[in-house]
């Protein structure tokens, strides 16, 4: 997933930026509240994470904002208030989660997933498609029961492909979901994650739809 991390403790930040990329997600960081607000509404994120105590706008307001604009990605809350009032207050506003500091990253990532399938409709853990099997919590892939072993760019391609099975999904949003700002992006590099998944998972796995992107058909819609 590409996530949206606004937090303005230096040392959190880079600890949670650290930490969710390990796990395979992409994390771009903003320190305020304003312009977090600003990059929820232009990128396309899969969740934001928002600390409440932000120099400027708070992330309280920033939340009430989004909600306010139509923002309807799952908006999860960091806080070192402890205070069952607050998160009255935020989840009323439309936060989906609190997470209280100092947290775990495993438990972080885990609320982030649980989020993430909410939004998507989703209430089961495991992702399934034909013979393939995802376990998100574990990042373990199975295609007819064997464990396939992926590295953390593709399967967080995977994952953006089948999270839009039927969709076709262009370069850019491909680049997007994988990468952050920070990260170097050689041009070729998208199709190279593609080769990679077709040989480990079967060339009939993702489609190319020339002069628009890459896809994985619906089970149905699969030839």
């Amino acid at each position: 997933m590409r996530i949206l991390l606004v937090e303005d403790d230096a040392q959190l930040g880079r600890a949670v930026q650290t930490g969710l990329a390990q796990q395979g997600h992409a994390v771009d960081w903003i320190r305020d509240g304003a312009a977090g607000e600003s990059a929820a509404l232009s990128g396309d994120y899969a969740a934001v994470l928002l600390d409440i105590g932000l120099p400027g706008k708070d992330g309280m307001q920033v939340l009430a904002s989004l909600r306010h604009k139509g923002y309807t990605q799952p908006v999860l809350m960091l806080t070192a208030r402890d205070r069952v009032p607050d998160r009255v207050l935020g989840l009323d506003a439309g936060a989906d989660d609190f997470i209280v500091k100092p947290f775990d990253l495993e438990e972080l990532g885990a609320r982030l997933r649980a989020a993430a399938r909410r939004a998507a409709g989703r209430a089961q853990g495991d992702i399934v498609h034909a013979e393939l099997r995802i376990d998100p919590a574990a990042r373990l892939v199975t295609l007819r029961g064997q464990a396939v072993a992926l590295t953390a760019r593709e399967y967080a391609l995977l994952m953006r492909l089948l999270e839009h099975r039927g969709q076709v999904q262009s370069r850019a949003q491909l680049q997007a979901a994988l990468y952050s700002w920070s990260d170097e992006i050689e041009s070729n590099t998208v199709e190279v994650h593609v080769h990679h998944l077709r040989r480990k998972l079967g060339r009939e796995l993702i489609r190319t739809v020339h002069g628009h992107g890459y896809l994985i058909a619906e089970p149905a819609d699969a030839d």
